[in-house]
């Protein structure tokens, strides 16, 4: 019944993706607002259908850290679950993306009509530059740029690792970061079919202030994150056995 209803949901998931990108194309001419509305609806319902189908929910700790305005948000990254879920929660989010999904049709489109931002990692200092100037100009628009400083989905208990970028950012922005753990790998496993009953829970912690050495912000992110991340594994583990 598990792998049935895994199945189910992913049919509905990228049948609803398809409407949305196909039968939804005439955003791509109306303002980026209403397109952003149409986004954060597509991903309202596949958490939606994500509940129903496979029984698998959602739960937001840490609300009142959510930004507002321009700031970097920073977090892990176990699965794709976490590239929609989490941005109905924001007023204007900005997501670090790897720049070959924009080579995809209807789909790179939209990203270009959101004002995303692309990053070829394969540039080096390249990349660094152009992201921090696109995340400049996101953030001076009071958006959120959200990004996944480990670049991959890593599996519940890997090993961090962590990459420059976030620094980067963070130093260049002189904003502040707020970092967010995650137990999503649990359920929605990276690179498997299947779909698990449970409920993923997403934490933002208290930002982490501008102005810090890159060494002393990188430590203080690693730490909320890996910290946090350890502790809702081990919290869904404990219910997994009752």
């Amino acid at each position: 019944m598990l792998w049935l209803r895994a199945a189910l949901y992913n049919i509905v998931f990228y049948v609803n993706l398809a409407a949305f990108l196909i039968g939804g194309a005439f955003f791509l001419a109306l303002p980026r607002s209403w397109a952003m509305a149409a986004l954060k609806a597509w991903a309202t319902t596949s958490l939606w259908w994500l509940k129903v189908i496979c029984g698998t929910r959602m739960e937001v700790r840490g609300r009142e850290y959510i930004p507002r305005d321009g700031a970097l948000v920073a977090g892990k990254h176990q699965s794709t679950w976490e590239t929609f879920a989490i941005l109905p929660l924001f007023a204007d989010p900005a997501v670090v993306l790897k720049k070959e999904l924009t080579y995809i049709p209807f789909f790179g489109w939209f990203i270009y009509k959101f004002r995303m931002i692309p990053v070829e990692r394969e540039a080096g200092p390249a990349a660094l530059r152009a992201i921090t100037a696109r995340a400049g100009e996101a953030v001076a628009m009071s958006r959120q740029v959200i990004m996944f400083p480990e670049g991959t989905r890593r599996a519940p208990g890997a090993p961090p690792d962590y990459k420059p970028g976030a620094a980067a950012l963070y130093l260049k922005l002189g904003r502040p970061c707020v970092p967010f753990a995650l137990n999503s790998g649990l359920y929605w496993p990276r690179r498997k079919f299947l779909r698990r009953p449970g409920t993923i829970i997403v934490e933002f912690l208290p930002p982490i202030p501008p102005g810090l050495p890159r060494r002393d912000f990188e430590r203080r992110l690693i730490e909320a994150v890996e910290t946090t991340t350890a502790r809702l594994e081990a919290e869904a583990k404990v219910v997994y056995k009752k």
